[in-house]
């Protein structure tokens, strides 16, 4: 008796590479960004051993005989501040803070925005109305002025200004979050999931979600850039993280006295929060694009 012929399995399987991870390769600009990211998570995690000296260390040579800081070159290669101390040691070191402060900072704003936008989003009725008019009342007010006010009644540090800025940023979570919700409440799945008798637990984590997971990834990326604005603003302002800590913001608000002589010492720590807010900017305008539920081919 003749046997079928059937093809030979192959010897292994190569899974496909994700749609979203081929649409992200072909955006340069967004690679860019990538490299940028890593670039200075790698400058803040090795920190202390990239960084020349102690940035809080002062050196007698590192002030001119009239006082003034040293510029760039030779045993400082970005020049010193005003009190004698490398500055590049002390922008790797600020580099820690801005990014310890995005993070912590913002992955509380998305975790507080993606609660409220789904309770609302879902559960609607007297919840929704006052959890929206409460985000509506956040927006009202200025970012940066509601920021300096809870800075300034709660005290300055490092992790109160994270929490100061998470306070400030989780409305535009919950607003787009919320939005959300209410178009997959409508869906023929979590209808169908409803008329089967699941549970409101249930339909929100096994249904609701999972569909949330690309929003949150784009707002955990691009929420990082707005956070490491306000910390540096914050910093300049006095009310941000304090000295002796090094902060890009606070170098520059030291050494603003100095701009005219000395304009190394602010150009190089407005360089660095400009470099780091454009890198995570483009990085998630990238993972957004590449994250798109829209089917936009292969």
């Amino acid at each position: 008796m003749e046997k079928d012929h059937q093809p030979a399995p192959a010897a292994f399987d190569i899974p496909q590479t994700p749609r979203w991870i081929r649409r992200f390769r072909r955006n340069r600009i967004a690679l860019v960004g990538l490299g940028g990211v890593v670039i200075v998570v790698l400058a803040a995690l090795f920190a202390p051993w990239l960084a020349p000296y102690d940035p809080s260390q002062q050196f007698f040579d590192g002030l001119t005989l009239e006082g003034m800081p040293l510029p760039p070159g030779g045993k400082f290669p970005l020049g010193t501040d005003l009190l004698g101390r490398d500055l590049l040691s002390r922008l790797l070191f600020g580099a820690r803070v801005s990014l310890i402060v995005g993070l912590v900072a913002n992955g509380i704003a998305v975790v507080i925005g993606t609660v409220v936008g789904v309770a609302a989003g879902y559960l609607r009725g007297w919840l929704e109305i006052v959890l929206m008019r409460l985000t509506d009342i956040m927006t009202a007010f200025p970012a940066l002025v509601l920021a300096i006010a809870l800075a300034a009644v709660l005290g300055p540090s490092l992790w109160i200004v994270a929490l100061v800025i998470a306070l400030v940023n989780w409305v535009w979570v919950a607003r787009a979050i919320h939005a959300q919700v209410l178009s997959l409440a409508r869906r023929d799945f979590v209808e169908a999931a409803h008329a089967l008798g699941a549970s409101t637990g249930r339909i929100l984590f096994a249904h609701i979600l999972p569909q949330l997971i690309s929003t949150i990834l784009v707002f955990g990326t691009l929420g990082i850039s707005s956070a490491v604005l306000l910390e540096a603003a914050l910093s300049f302002l006095g009310v941000g993280v304090q000295p002796p800590t090094p902060s890009w913001g606070g170098i520059i608000n030291e050494s603003q006295t100095y701009f005219l002589n000395a304009p190394w010492l602010v150009a190089f720590p407005g360089f660095a929060i400009l470099l780091t807010s454009l890198c995570f900017n483009l990085f998630g305008e990238g993972l957004r694009d590449a994250l798109d539920v829209g089917d936009r081919g292969v």
